[in-house]
């Protein structure tokens, strides 16, 4: 009617959470993993809101360091491979008791500022409704978007996790691993071989310290210093990059040639010996994995496709009890 005024509906819709669609249920299983790992949840409706919040902060960090997308990935790989992806891996440490984000494999992880930044910025907007670690899978997921990757639907509801144990590092899939080790790295948390090749390809973004390859490069065993796999060419520019009593602190070279976009570059790589870890080396010792690397190779389409799904997968495995305040420490 005129005259009338109409009224303002408070916008709820943007933080309601309902049981709308479930991703495929993971658990992880093996005797050396702690807890009941149960399904991830609950989809978020009108998750345009909470997902522009986060994305708009990942992008302002990007546009100011552009290693971030790989932090990024890493930290969310990191924390999904311990008790699921509960956001232990951004808990803090706490007197005499050492945190995931402070054991070995972990001390060169970075770019938490963001995953805090996202959090206060979706607090201010819907206080006490998503989680960190839902905070950190869509984090990367727009890390790989952002980098030219592909975009895939993230499956939301996890809770965050109150336990973070550095010893617990220890069963990270190492860079030095075989292909037997991996596989069963991988099948302890529900994922197959297609998914171990698939997500290697993250290792198109980012920074390798000398430490994760030196066994590559010298002393190898005890017939070859040098791992013969390895492009001789390859082998001797790491070598300069990693001398044998490497002084530089920081030192090391870049996953591949362009470690800001998300392409098929790695897998080339891998066939031509000049990848940086023997765990992507690895990947040509079994048929199945050699003819996915020759697949991926030849098709980025095809990886992406692959890559989405497997994340989809992983970040699907859960273990968390509540929605952190602070993603730094338990409520």
């Amino acid at each position: 009617m005129d005259g009338m005024e109409p009224k303002t509906m408070p916008n709820t819709r943007k933080c309601d959470f309902s049981s709308g669609t479930r991703p495929e249920e993971r658990f992880l299983s093996g005797g050396d993993l702690e807890g009941s790992y149960g399904k991830v949840g609950r989809e978020l409706r009108g998750e345009s809101d909470v997902e522009s919040i986060v994305t708009n902060v990942v992008k302002e960090a990007v546009s100011k360091d552009k290693t971030v997308p790989a932090a990024l990935l890493r930290l969310h790989f990191h924390d999904c491979f311990i008790r699921g992806c509960d956001g232990s891996v951004l808990l803090e440490s706490k007197g005499g008791k050492k945190a995931e984000k402070d054991g070995p494999p972990n001390i060169s992880l970075h770019a938490f500022y963001v995953i805090e930044n996202a959090k206060k910025a979706v607090e201010d907007a819907c206080p006490g409704i998503v989680s960190c670690a839902d905070i950190l899978a869509l984090a990367a997921r727009d890390s790989v978007v952002l980098s030219g990757g592909p975009r895939w639907d993230v499956p939301k509801g996890r809770k965050d996790g109150r336990t973070s144990k550095a010893t617990e590092t220890k069963q990270l899939p190492s860079p030095t691993f075989n292909i037997s080790q991996l596989q069963h790295s991988f099948s302890l948390r529900g994922l197959s071989l297609e998914d171990l090749v698939a997500l290697t390809g993250g290792h198109t973004l980012g920074f390798s310290h000398c430490s994760s390859f030196q066994n590559r490069i010298h002393n190898f065993n005890s017939t070859h210093d040098v791992d013969p796999t390895l492009h001789p060419s390859f082998a001797a520019s790491l070598k300069n990059i990693c001398p044998i009593n490497n002084k530089v602190k920081n030192a090391g070279t870049s996953m591949d040639p362009s470690p800001t976009t998300f392409d098929n570059t790695h897998y080339k790589l891998i066939l031509q010996g000049k990848t940086l870890f023997s765990s992507d080396q690895a990947l040509l010792t079994t048929p199945k994995t050699r003819n996915l690397v020759y697949k991926f190779a030849t098709s980025k389409k095809a990886f992406h496709t692959a890559f989405a799904n497997s994340m989809i997968k992983m970040s699907s495995i859960n273990g968390g009890q509540e929605v952190r305040k602070n993603c730094r420490v338990v409520n």
